[in-house]
């Protein structure tokens, strides 16, 4: 068997924001906003468009968007790469999610919490080893919680270091599956101890694709290789441009580890986005050398 990547946008819209994905988002929200605690009984899943209410401000596109049945509203995001401001974008949205809750007239009472939940395949939060983190309003003198009306919960993959021999948790089991089920060719033992988990692999199966789905997926695979083109773009004219300095100052050394330090700079930019065995034939590096390098930048912070 083959399995999507749960990492990437196509995939992850699929898992967990479908309409047969209740069950299995109920249980993942339980898994990652609350410990692993049975707290979420029931939810709707909802367009995921936050369309503005004033001229100007910007519209926002999740990935998912659940209401509870306490009426919380829970913002799932996955992200592939590190964009400039990211971590603003994650409280706009949140923010943005809370205000448009009132219509004109509406009384401050109808207002209820909303939950921004975000994973990332990079480290947001380099100063910290934990890997999953919940931020609230909070007093800075004693901790005193303002209320629970804005939560943000962030899982960080790369610093999730447990194999599956050390899954022990719903948590554990999860987040195991957003790493790792697009390198697996089977359901391994713990993860098929989750009905849920069993389900979200189903949704997962290559196989499983209609032919809707294949053209999608190949229409995300053209912008994927457009975006490699202008990398490889950039590749070329960077080796013209090293072969021209070697010639200049006579090194050879240095003109290939210019090609090489750009292989690695290719390498970091589709992690996320490709197979590590396809990143490897496109740049040229080893697969040991693409595993290293990734190990590498999530041990520096990166």
């Amino acid at each position: 068997m083959r399995f999507l990547d749960p990492k990437t946008d196509f995939a992850f819209k699929k898992i967990f924001g479908s309409a047969e994905s209740k069950p299995i988002l109920i249980e993942f929200l339980n898994a990652l906003v609350y410990d692993s605690q049975p707290i979420v009984q029931d939810l709707e899943i909802l367009d995921p468009y936050q369309a503005p209410q004033l001229q100007g401000v910007k519209d926002t596109f999740l990935d998912v968007k659940a209401q509870l049945a306490d009426g919380t509203m829970v913002l799932i995001e996955m992200q592939v790469l590190n964009p400039l401001d990211f971590n603003k974008r994650v409280l706009y949205n949140v923010a943005k999610a809370y205000s448009l809750q009132l219509q004109r007239g509406q009384g401050y009472s109808r207002l209820r919490p909303v939950i921004g939940l975000t994973i990332t395949d990079f480290v947001l939060f380099p100063e910290r080893d934990r890997f999953l983190s919940h931020y609230q309003l909070l007093d800075r003198e004693d901790g005193l919680p303002y209320g629970d009306d804005i939560e943000l919960v962030f899982v960080e993959l790369p610093k999730f270091a447990k194999s599956l021999g050390d899954l022990e948790t719903l948590t554990d089991l999860w987040t195991f599956f957003l790493q790792q089920a697009g390198d697996l060719e089977d359901i391994p033992s713990p993860l098929d101890s989750s009905p849920n988990l069993d389900h979200a692999f189903h949704i997962a199966e290559t196989v499983n694709l209609s032919l809707e789905e294949f053209d999608l997926l190949e229409k995300q695979a053209f912008r994927v290789e457009d975006g490699r083109n202008v990398v490889r773009r950039a590749l070329l004219e960077g080796r013209q441009q090293g072969r021209e300095e070697g010639r200049e100052e006579g090194r050879e050394e240095g003109r290939t580890e210019g090609e090489q330090q750009r292989s690695r700079d290719i390498a970091r930019s589709l992690r996320g986005l490709l197979p590590v065995a396809v990143i490897a034939e496109k740049t040229g590096l080893t697969v040991a050398e693409v595993e290293a390098l990734a190990a590498a930048d999530a041990a520096a912070g990166i």
